[in-house]
């Protein structure tokens, strides 16, 4: 039997309690981060305090009507979003974690919530990508400007702010993505432990973590360097003010000497 899961991030956060109230389907799970609910017979519903919904099991129809919504609850909702599709196959006795589809060797909710779980992260991780990458093309550009001008064309107005959007990047993935750690339902249960373990080798969720990682500490190290410029120019800035005003000083005392 074949089935699927997909996953959309659908706004910069959505508010969960307001989303429990709206979405008034069978509810299977909640907390202050995930809303976990049955549409219909296994048809499953789970939304994300980060922006992410999953669906499984449920018509492209319904999906847009779903996410109509959620929209009221959103913050920062987005038309333009990214999303991506998983197959499920239920194969008597196998669990497999292919790149085409993922065997589950019977119907398991706790299965399902799982695949739908590492499916929404994978898709937030493909989110936090286009903006880190994003952000270090426009790191790259002031780097390329320095080096062949010899000065920073950027205010410290916007690097300010360049820098407060890095931070806020970095904020976000560590508070919202579980890339090494194990959610609650696999602590006492072998067999959805090695699914979750094998979900994330599939959807290759720890090495696009540290591809992230390792762009952001490269903007920080660039954003250090800038600011550590332009602290320099204003300082030097400031030196000369005080040169000039003790000259004119100076210059004020001879011309009140002679006169």
């Amino acid at each position: 039997m074949k089935h699927k899961v997909v996953a959309f991030n659908v706004a910069s956060s959505i508010a969960i309690k307001n989303c429990r109230s709206v979405l008034g389907y069978k509810l299977l799970f909640s907390d202050s981060d995930e809303l976990f609910l049955e549409y219909g017979e296994r048809q499953y519903v789970y939304v994300f305090q980060y922006g992410m919904l999953g669906f499984f099991n449920i018509e492209d129809a319904i999906i847009t009507k779903i996410i109509e919504q959620v929209k009221t609850c959103c913050k920062g909702f987005s038309d333009d979003r990214i999303f991506d599709e998983v197959g499920i196959e239920i194969s008597e006795g196998r669990t497999e974690v292919r790149f085409d589809a993922i065997l589950l060797p019977y119907f398991n909710q706790e299965m399902i919530r799982l695949v739908m779980l590492n499916a929404s992260q994978s898709v937030a991780l493909e989110k936090y990508a286009n903006i880190s990458e994003t952000l270090l093309e426009e790191t790259n550009k002031h780097t390329i400007y320095l080096e062949s001008h010899g000065k920073l064309n950027i205010s410290g107005q916007k690097l300010k702010k360049f820098i407060g959007k890095a931070l806020n990047l970095k904020n976000s993935i560590a508070e919202n993505l579980y890339i090494f750690d194990s959610p609650e339902i696999t602590w006492e249960d072998e067999e959805l432990n090695n699914l979750n373990l094998e979900l994330k080798k599939g959807f290759d969720l720890k090495d696009r973590y540290h591809l992230i990682h390792d762009r952001l500490e490269i903007i920080k190290e660039n954003l250090e360097l800038f600011k550590d410029i332009m602290d320099h120019k204003e300082s030097s800035r400031l030196e000369w003010i005080i040169i000039i005003l003790i000259l004119v000083e100076v210059v004020d005392m001879f011309i009140l000497k002679f006169i």
